[in-house]
């Protein structure tokens, strides 16, 4: 079976150096003191000012709208993983979905302004697939307005943006470290911020509200583990040959797919990509769900990713329209992507996927 990703995992001897550390100190959990050097690690990598390590990017979500303040409307975008609009009415939040571009899906700024209210507190954005959004956009309608903004940055770790990384803009930035990412702790994530004040909160939002014996706050348990950070001290360094063998594979496709019946998402100039994923967009669900018949019948795992448009979810606030990402959601289908897929598995992957479009298009 070739799934749509492998995670990737270092040398066993190197990993199982850390564990001997853990067990001779004893320290588990609780702000030890790897998780407080793969923070420091992060940081240096990234080029970010503050920096929590916590369990999951969906935790970082909510304690970002928590530690703001954030209880009314957000303006966000449905085409996302649903931890993006989950988060947001988790925490009681009314999500306000505007459409995404046709071109990046990532959220449409020209559609923000006109669904912004005098209960408007905040734009929620995905850096999708890995992709910039249209920052300076969204930034100038945030100060218009005054507004927070939070980036889902949750598939942008090892990106930058105009030489920055793209988890250093915005009030606040979360990342995932899924095993599936292109940087991965096992389970965990990251919560990214500039603002003293909000750097303070946010440690003690991760571990109950309080130090010791002194209580500063309401909190919630974010701690990661001593386990999940030795993954990630062993992973980290990885990160730039990782990236490099992605891209290598993310060529193979460009090289051997049919572009004439298939689009792919545009990169946002500035953008230095991480190639954390390898969507096409089909010319119909038809297409698609022709394509991932004759994949799976390969043993090949590919992924609707995002499928549905969110602001689709029978559980959402009502339904309100945004046709671009209802469209595009019916017709996006990743392909598998990871530093390890062999040039034949990726040529046998797009030989497969030009033969379905053209036989849909014969019948």
């Amino acid at each position: 079976m070739i799934n749509v990703t492998k995670s990737y995992l270092p040398d066993l001897e190197e990993y199982t150096n850390y564990l001997k550390g853990i067990w001779e100190r004893v320290h588990l959990t609780n702000d030890g003191p790897l998780l407080r050097d793969l923070e420091a690690q992060m940081k240096e990598f990234l080029g970010v000012k503050h920096l929590k390590f916590c369990t999951n990017g969906t935790i970082v979500l909510q304690m970002a709208l928590k530690a703001m303040d954030i209880t009314k409307e957000v303006i966000t975008t449905p085409f996302s993983y649903v931890a993006t609009t989950n988060a947001l009415l988790w925490e009681g939040c009314t999500p306000v979905f505007a459409d995404i571009r046709p071109d990046d899906y990532c959220i449409d700024p020209d559609k923000i302004e006109a669904l912004i209210t005098e209960d408007t507190q905040a734009i929620m954005a995905t850096h999708v697939y890995g992709n910039a959004c249209r920052i300076e956009q969204i930034q100038a309608i945030a100060q218009k307005h005054n507004l927070k903004v939070i980036y889902d940055a949750a598939h942008t770790f090892g990106a930058n943006y105009n030489g920055r990384s793209i988890l250093s803009y915005g009030d606040v930035s979360t990342c995932s470290f899924h095993a599936t990412k292109v940087f991965h702790t096992v389970e965990g994530g990251c919560i990214v911020t500039d603002d003293d004040a909000l750097a303070e909160k946010l440690h003690f939002y991760r571990s109950f509200g309080h130090r010791n014996d002194d209580y500063y706050s309401i909190g919630i348990n974010a701690k990661n583990s001593e386990f999940h950070a030795a993954m990630g001290l062993c992973v980290l360094p990885k990160v730039p040959a990782l990236i490099e063998a992605r891209k290598q594979v993310f060529g193979y496709y460009n090289d051997r797919l049919d572009f004439s019946r298939i689009t792919r998402p545009v990169l946002t100039p500035g953008v230095d990509y991480n190639y954390a994923y390898y969507p096409v967009v089909f010319d119909s669900e038809e297409t698609l769900l022709r394509v991932a018949d004759s994949l799976k019948a390969q043993d090949i795992s590919p992924r609707r990713y995002f499928f549905p448009s969110l602001n689709t979810l029978p559980f959402s606030v009502g339904h309100q329209p945004c046709p671009v990402s209802e469209d595009v959601s019916l017709r996006v289908l990743c392909l598998p992507l990871y530093p390890d897929l062999a040039e034949a598995d990726a040529d046998r992957i797009a030989g497969i996927v030009n033969e379905a479009v053209a036989l849909v298009h014969i019948d």
